[in-house]
């Protein structure tokens, strides 16, 4: 059990999930989360699991020994504002906040603050999540520590931060575009003859199988999709119309096109 305390700035999507998940870990007790939000929804639901509950950013962060800040980029400046009286270079500062880079956090929070910039995704609710880390110079005696807690929740990688825009476009987008694979092989499993629960059921399973195999053999794709594809076979059909209506390029395009749309909202 950790014996830190832990504050949450926000208990949105992300906010919100990675309180679940640090819940459902065990890695902190109840007693010891507190969770700032502006919604009653949010801080009922939270207050009945037994985190601490408040309105108030400042006194969220006050007693904490780790403050975690999942807001809206146009929000971070004003949040940080108000909690700066409670940071101190004692305390480990985390942003979940997409598009803004340690060196404007360490100009908004100060530059002797500890300070992890992380990149999540929304299977942290889950203890699924692939969550990419960076740090700013002063954060190596507590490195540990946060990797260790988002361990807890899925799988860590540790990333230069100039590849933190290209994370969110593979890791935390990268759900929604393995979600939509499931919704469009649902369907076309509903047009071959499926109830949409079974559609839905064995697609996610078989997605499911598809990434364990990668994960647990290290193997790259093409070798395991070479297993199942024989000679004038039904799969190997399959896949060169996918390809011929450009699956795999629309892919690639897509992901192009989110971290285009990243770079261009940072200038």
């Amino acid at each position: 059990m950790n014996d830190k305390k832990i504050a949450v700035i926000g208990a949105g999507n992300m906010g919100g999930a990675i309180v679940l998940g640090l819940l459902k870990s065990g890695f902190v007790d109840a007693s010891d989360i507190f969770i700032s939000d502006r919604k009653e929804s949010v801080l009922k639901d939270m207050k009945e699991r037994g985190v601490h509950v408040s309105e108030d950013n400042l006194e969220t962060t006050m007693g904490a020994d780790v403050v975690i800040v999942a807001v809206k980029p146009y929000h971070i400046e004003h949040v940080l504002k108000e909690i700066k009286p409670a940071l101190s270079p004692e305390k480990i500062l985390i942003s979940i906040v997409a598009g803004v880079g340690i060196d404007e956090l360490d100009k908004m929070a100060g530059n002797d603050i500890p300070i992890f910039r992380v990149m999540p995704n929304t299977a942290i609710a889950l203890q699924e999540s692939l969550t990419c880390i960076s740090a700013n110079g002063n954060s190596d005696v507590h490195k540990n520590y946060v990797v260790e807690l988002f361990d807890k929740l899925g799988k860590t990688v540790e990333i230069p931060e100039e590849l933190m825009a290209s994370a969110t476009v593979l890791s935390s987008c990268g759900i929604a575009f393995a979600l939509r694979y499931i919704r469009a092989a649902m369907q076309g499993g509903i047009e071959i003859g499926f109830g949409a629960e079974m559609a839905q059921f064995i697609t996610a399973q078989t997605v499911k199988g598809a990434t364990e195999l990668v994960l647990q053999t290290g193997h790259h794709p093409e070798r395991e999709i070479d297993k199942v594809t024989t000679p004038r076979g039904v799969t190997i059909t399959g896949l060169n119309e996918m390809e011929h209506k450009g699956f795999s390029s629309s892919l690639i395009q897509g992901l192009l096109a989110s971290f285009k749309k990243i770079e261009k909202d940072l200038k």
